[in-house]
């Protein structure tokens, strides 16, 4: 059966690449020629011997391809697009606010000039979120939240991805653009702020989603260059190759290593998930803007659900039960980094990309135990602080924008 697919893969490619099929076709026919040839001087007669065994080449490849064929059938049957690769999507674009969105607050920073009208959808205490939140705040930048439940998930029933953070961010016609990866968020926003001579939609075109077959034969989907800034001919004097790659190593760090931790140590026990989720619900104030059942549920349900979780990704991230050894491990090497750079951020006087990840993921599990053993256990405390007093600095007032139950006119100014 293998054989026959990777020959399925193999015909599906030739249709698609002609000139592949005759350097393909040459290929064989000169390894026919030799096999010929070598039936032909080898011992006890060859005329008989090879004519034979010609046909049982042929014969070999006939249901080869037969098999393979009927696989490509059945899996382009299966799924219309499964046996297609790099694929590219560009970020959606929709015409107008989705209907009955409820805005539940907004951080209006009277000195932005950026000009953005950006809306995020977000889980107060989503570790993704937080990354995009202390990017917008450290960067100035105004902008207004839905706070989506995390179970029920209504206020993005309008939205064929079902992930948050999103964002959906006002182009210069007037219709917006939907981004869904925090990386590629912040990516396509630092672009802009370097250079806002090009309308933030045309930039979001360079982060197109790519499709591909993982080492497990499964079809992912993912935007390749993330991570990259498209500052084309205006590169910022401040920036060079190494920087940019050290900044860029420290994002994908927290992207694909320590965010996998926050789980594991926030959910060890099913009482502990419950009072995680508490506190969820007293900073994403939950009672305000969710009725009581559904603010019950969504602790409840979300507490039982991301306990599960976290034991899958123990198992899949190949942790110990010290799943606490594993995150200070984590952070010693983040503070080590720190230290070989020998400046108070790794951006050096001032948090870069790298230092505003770091700090978003960790900034999830403020309020938990495992924080507060974080804090005790490393020496990460000192870093942690003097972010987050640089980005509270920065971020515009909070306007809750309105409240469950109430009109909007009982806005309430707050600063924060």
């Amino acid at each position: 059966m293998a054989a026959y697919r990777t020959f399925g893969i193999f015909l599906a490619r030739q249709s698609l690449n002609i000139n592949n099929s005759r350097l393909i076709v040459i290929s064989r026919n000169l390894r026919l020629r030799e096999f010929r040839t070598n039936a032909g001087n080898s011992d006890g007669g060859a005329g008989r011997g090879s004519g034979n065994t010609l046909k049982l080449a042929l014969l070999g490849t006939t249901v080869g391809a037969t098999g393979g064929t009927i696989y490509s059938l059945i899996n382009n049957w299966k799924g219309k697009d499964s046996h297609k690769e790099h694929e590219r999507t560009l970020p959606i674009r929709i015409a107008q606010f989705p209907a009955g969105v409820k805005i539940t607050k907004r951080y209006i920073n009277p000195n932005d000039k950026t000009g953005l009208d950006i809306t995020l959808f977000q889980f107060q205490t989503c570790p993704f979120c937080c990354k995009v939140r202390a990017f917008l705040d450290y960067m100035g930048i105004s902008y207004s939240v839905v706070e989506v439940d995390a179970v029920l998930r209504q206020d993005i029933k309008w939205s064929p991805q079902k992930k948050v953070p999103m964002v959906l961010i006002k182009q210069a016609n007037g219709s917006y653009v939907q981004m869904t990866d925090s990386s590629a968020i912040i990516s396509l926003i630092s672009t802009y702020l370097n250079d806002k001579s090009t309308d933030i939609g045309e930039l979001a075109d360079f982060y197109p989603t790519i499709s591909f077959f993982d080492n497990d034969d499964k079809k992912k989907h993912d935007i390749m260059n993330k991570y990259f800034l498209m500052y084309q001919e205006r590169t910022p004097k401040s920036h060079t190759k190494e920087t940019e790659q050290t900044e860029r190593k420290w994002r994908t760090w927290a992207d694909q290593h320590l965010v996998h931790l926050i789980s594991p140590n926030c959910y060890q026990s099913l009482g502990e998930a419950f009072e995680t989720f508490e506190w969820f619900s007293e900073a994403g104030e939950w009672d305000i803007h969710f009725p009581k059942w559904e603010r019950d549920l969504m602790v409840y349900v979300g507490a039982t659900a991301m306990w599960t979780i976290s034991k899958i990704l123990k198992r899949r991230h190949n942790l110990s039960d010290d799943v606490r050894g594993h995150i200070y491990d984590a952070l010693n090497k983040w503070m080590r980094e720190l230290d070989k750079c020998k400046t108070k951020f790794l951006g050096g006087k001032q948090p870069n990309l790298g230092d505003l990840a770091v700090y978003g993921v960790l900034s999830s599990m403020e309020g938990c135990q495992a924080f507060k053993d974080c804090m005790e256990k490393t020496k990460i405390s000192g870093w942690y602080y003097d972010v987050k007093q640089l980005v509270q600095q920065n971020r515009g007032n909070l306007i809750r924008e309105r409240i469950e139950g109430q009109v909007p006119s009982l806005l309430t100014n707050v600063s924060n």
